[in-house]
């Protein structure tokens, strides 16, 4: 497999590394009509690199992409890679206007047309997942956030495309977290949504959401999502009569109730954990890795995706809502 890295901004970079430390055999080049990162990288990952797709298709024939660009590019990109024969793999678009019409042309030109959702691979949310299938009878509260000019340190928060009305950091922590949590809860069958702005953040749109969730199967839940919090936020609890899970979002700090002690015991799940310093707590690379290995497997046609667009185009649609855009 001949793979281009499309974007080599910090996403980019994860998956490049992942990439060369765990799939030894996969060859990589970079994509970035920036040019010092491309020198940047280029020095760093020893790789090659071009300033556009139909280079790296004529002179590396690559095979595969990553597309790890600003969303709002994602549409442009992953056409242009179809129809230069290539897998796609892409980061969450937030947009799904396109939905259609990507779908039926990696149908047409028969390649895969992956999409992320990183959470569903964490071990934590499939423990939780596990823990309440069949029930019902519980309800939770959830609340994540983290300052927005944290997310990128080394850059503007204004420079990056989640201070972009279309992109911002709220849809984008929405769009994070509702796969799983509809995969977990079941589907979402009524929201209210209460949204302001208590910063003084240079924004176009709200830094506050504070959801009420009716699912399918009953269950209620609130979630509050910001990009105010001054330290990074993933704060679960999900509560019953029988039971009671908390998780703050890492892999050391998910807690669930044992009948027979009456206290809450640690839940340890990882021999190991690989985290990037640049990143809050609550980002772990394993469960990028475990998605790159599935991108992977669908490819090879040994397993199908767990996450689609068609799931993905129900979430949007949902955002939307809240945002009133729909």
């Amino acid at each position: 497999m001949r793979i281009g890295i499309i974007g080599l901004g910090s996403m980019g970079k994860r998956r490049l590394r992942l990439i060369q430390d765990n799939f030894s055999e996969k060859i990589v080049c970079g994509i970035d009509t920036n040019l010092s990162r491309r020198q940047e990288v280029n020095a760093e990952y020893n790789i090659t690199v071009f300033e556009n797709l139909e280079e790296a298709k004529e002179k590396f024939d690559i095979d595969s992409v990553f597309v790890c660009t600003s969303p709002a590019t994602h549409e442009t990109i992953i056409i242009q890679a179809l129809n230069l024969d290539c897998h796609v793999f892409t980061e969450i678009n937030l947009m799904n206007s396109y939905y259609e019409k990507i779908t039926d042309l990696s149908k047409k030109l028969k390649k895969v047309l992956y999409l992320s959702s990183t959470f569903l691979k964490r071990e934590e949310i499939n423990y939780i997942k596990a823990r309440l299938k069949n029930k019902n009878n519980y309800i939770y509260r959830y609340h994540v956030g983290q300052y927005l000019p944290d997310w990128h340190p080394w850059e503007n928060y204004q420079d990056f495309f989640v201070s972009n009305k279309l992109t911002n950091g709220c849809r984008e922590l929405l769009a994070i977290e509702f796969p799983w949590i509809t995969e977990t809860f079941s589907d979402i069958e009524k929201v209210e949504s209460y949204s302001r702005s208590i910063s003084n953040l240079q924004l176009d749109f709200p830094d506050t959401y504070s959801l009420l969730l009716r699912h399918s199967n009953g269950v209620i839940g609130t979630i509050t999502v910001d990009i105010v919090s001054r330290t990074a936020k993933r704060d679960l609890t999900i509560i019953s009569e029988e039971d009671q899970i908390e998780w703050g979002g890492n892999p050391n700090n998910l807690l669930a109730w044992d009948m027979n002690s009456s206290t809450m015991k640690k839940i340890e799940l990882y021999k190991e954990i690989q985290h990037d310093d640049n990143y809050s707590h609550t980002i772990i690379e394993d469960a990028y890795l475990e998605e790159i290995r599935e991108f992977f497997d669908v490819v090879s046609g040994d397993t199908i995706s767990e996450y689609t667009f068609e799931k993905d185009d129900k979430i949007i649609n949902l955002i939307n809502q809240i945002e009133g855009l729909a």
